[in-house]
């Protein structure tokens, strides 16, 4: 049990020690590839599901699906427009997830063209998702201008979201990953979340009552793979001005006396 004070309050963190079941590198990359298979196996279902919808989008735009409710304004608008949106939200939601997977089970650099593809996926498959569409749309002879330009600027709104969400702002190595189980030092994780932190009173933890610490493998074991950004920038400062530290510290123990 630890207690951390905020403002005009005192958080009570719940802790549960969790114990490292590897002993080597091989049997810790079995249990990452373990825990990020299920969400790799969710990430291309949805995709799937969302290129499924990009054809039917094109089709429902060029007519070639023979139903006479779609020949006419609004119905065959509305179906290629809730195709593409079916499309979007696949594709964002698979993205989102094969990220997950990335950090939980990353690739290594030393393989840089897996390692960019890996981390880039969603990016690619954001655009096989709309830019097929785009074409399709404005070479039909048979839709109008006006029409075309519609389809085009929606389906690029969608490409520049599908991206955004494919694109991953923190990618994680597995030498890094690696790297950091080799450390002995108790960190601290929540259940959700694919990252550790080093300090029990990190500001990302302030809400949060039931905490598990552990080593670094432990918490990798338990797909958390790197450690939050704020407790890594908190480190380096200590690590590199210790003098000023204990001058802080022996300031404040004398100011107590």
């Amino acid at each position: 049990m630890a207690e951390k004070k905020t403002t005009g309050k005192t958080v009570t963190h719940n802790i549960t020690h969790v114990e490292s079941t590897t002993n080597s590198k091989e049997e810790l990359l079995a249990v990452t590839k373990k825990n990020a298979t299920p969400y790799r196996i969710a990430a291309v279902i949805l995709w799937i599901l969302g290129l499924v919808c990009e054809v039917f989008a094109i089709l429902f735009f060029t007519i070639k699906i023979d139903w006479s409710v779609l020949y006419e304004e609004p119905g065959y608008t509305i179906a290629w427009i809730a195709a593409l949106v079916l499309d979007l939200i696949f594709v964002v939601i698979g993205s989102i997830l094969w990220k997950k997977a990335n950090h939980m089970d990353p690739a290594s650099k030393k393989n840089p063209t897996k390692f960019w593809i890996q981390n880039n996926l969603g990016i690619i498959i954001a655009a096989i998702a709309f830019i097929p569409f785009i074409i399709f749309a404005l070479t039909d002879k048979n839709a109008s201008k006006k029409n075309k330009t519609i389809a085009a600027i929606a389906a690029a709104v969608a490409l520049v979201i599908g991206i955004l969400f494919g694109i991953d702002w923190n990618p994680v190595s597995q030498e890094e990953m690696l790297e950091n189980a080799g450390l002995d030092n108790k960190v601290y994780w929540t259940a959700s979340g694919t990252v550790y932190h080093a300090f029990v009173d990190c500001g990302h933890l302030h809400n949060s009552t039931d905490l598990f610490d552990g080593s670094t493998t432990a918490a990798i074991e338990n797909g958390k793979t790197r450690m939050c950004k704020s407790c890594e920038k908190r480190l380096e400062k200590e690590q590199q001005s210790p003098t000023v530290s204990k001058v802080a510290e022996d300031q404040s123990v004398e100011s107590a006396q």
